[in-house]
């Protein structure tokens, strides 16, 4: 699967946590209000966002195995969460305290397509955060079967779904977004990937299973504060777009330049928290 540094990672949680939708989220607090002990396994864990963001509003003690393909993201994930902790019990597994709670934590490298009953294996819930637009089509039927079989709920975070708004707008932005588009649906190491049509496909895909979906809006809405991670989209959307070849370098220069310095901007996201029916 294509990487991602840790970096962008630290710098784009901010916007993340925010943007979660909090009525997704408490239905799956809400599923799970009366255990005590529970397993998660979090996909593509990257550097740990998804504990840090989750942990706090489940149970006493949680069983964590974060599961990457990508060792150095594991590395930072163990670091970042060893650091977030209260105290820090034991290393092997990383055993911490947070908010009153007993974390437990495993890290696995695992690759998620060849892999994938073994990463989904002793899970109670499984999680993933900014992960379905980059497998593919083929994938999502898969992963949902395999969910299916074992009657296990899933909480997917922040997946983009296409929709962006800048301020100003530009001349560009709809020849610019295009290309994005066009480039997100490369392959990722999933097969061609389903970019942000992956929300609505996952979410038929569960349903057609047997699976109760709720969803909900996660839009980034950066403003004044957040310019680095404005500066960091610009760039990372015109190194992408420059890559197809469907727009100018000079109008892809300007574009850039005027993102860069952009007041606002609005990155759609959708979050979903699917549970078998009869369950809960």
């Amino acid at each position: 699967m294509t990487g991602f540094s840790a970096q962008w990672l630290a710098l784009r949680e901010g916007a993340d946590f925010l943007a979660r939708d909090a009525a997704v989220r408490d239905t799956v607090v809400q599923r799970f209000s009366k255990s005590d002990t529970l397993t998660i396994v979090d996909l593509a864990c990257g550097a740990g966002s998804n504990p840090r963001a989750l942990a706090p509003f489940l149970g006493p003690r949680q069983s964590w195995r974060l599961v990457d393909h990508d060792a150095g993201l594991l590395a930072s994930a163990r670091a970042a969460l060893t650091a977030w902790a209260d105290a820090v019990e034991g290393e092997e597994p990383l055993v911490s305290h947070k908010n009153g709670r007993r974390l437990t934590f495993i890290f696995e490298r695992l690759d998620l397509d060849a892999d994938l009953a073994r990463a989904l294996k002793g899970a109670d819930l499984v999680t993933a955060a900014a992960f379905f637009d980059l497998v593919s089509p083929d994938w999502i039927e898969r992963f949902c079967a395999e969910l299916a079989r074992r009657r296990l709920p899933l909480y997917a975070v922040l997946s983009y779904d296409g929709r962006e708004s800048w301020t100003p707008p530009h001349a560009a932005d709809a020849a610019m977004l295009d290309a994005f588009h066009r480039h997100q649906a490369r392959d990722k190491g999933f097969g061609p990937a389903a970019g942000p049509r992956s929300s609505a496909m996952l979410r038929e895909t569960l349903e057609r299973h047997g699976f109760e979906v709720h969803v909900g809006a996660s839009p980034w809405r950066l403003g004044e504060g957040d310019a680095e991670l404005i500066a960091a989209l610009s760039e990372g959307a015109a190194e992408a777009v420059a890559q197809t070849g469907l727009v100018d370098a000079e109008v892809i220069a300007d574009w850039r330049a005027a993102r860069r310095a952009a007041s606002g901007c609005e990155i759609g996201h959708v979050d979903i928290f699917a549970s078998p029916c009869g369950i809960g």
